[in-house]
């Protein structure tokens, strides 16, 4: 699975690792939306005067995830 982030104009598909899955509890069944949601919810903050989730570490802006 990838993340879809756009940073200076340009979308990235930036490979989610296990380091970025640390921390997270599956619990039950999991599918792709299930686990995009849970990763927004850890590497995004939502600023709502913008309507965007912008990246904790400044990286862009969230757009979703895709698997590959």
């Amino acid at each position: 699975m990838d993340l879809i982030i756009l940073s200076d104009g340009l979308y990235q598909l930036i490979p989610v690792t296990k380091q970025m899955m640390a921390d997270i509890d599956i619990l039950g069944e999991v599918d792709l939306f299930s686990l995009c949601d849970a990763l927004r919810n850890k590497l995004t903050t939502y600023l709502e005067h913008i309507n965007k989730h912008v990246m904790k570490d400044g990286g862009g802006f969230f757009y979703g995830c895709i698997q590959n």
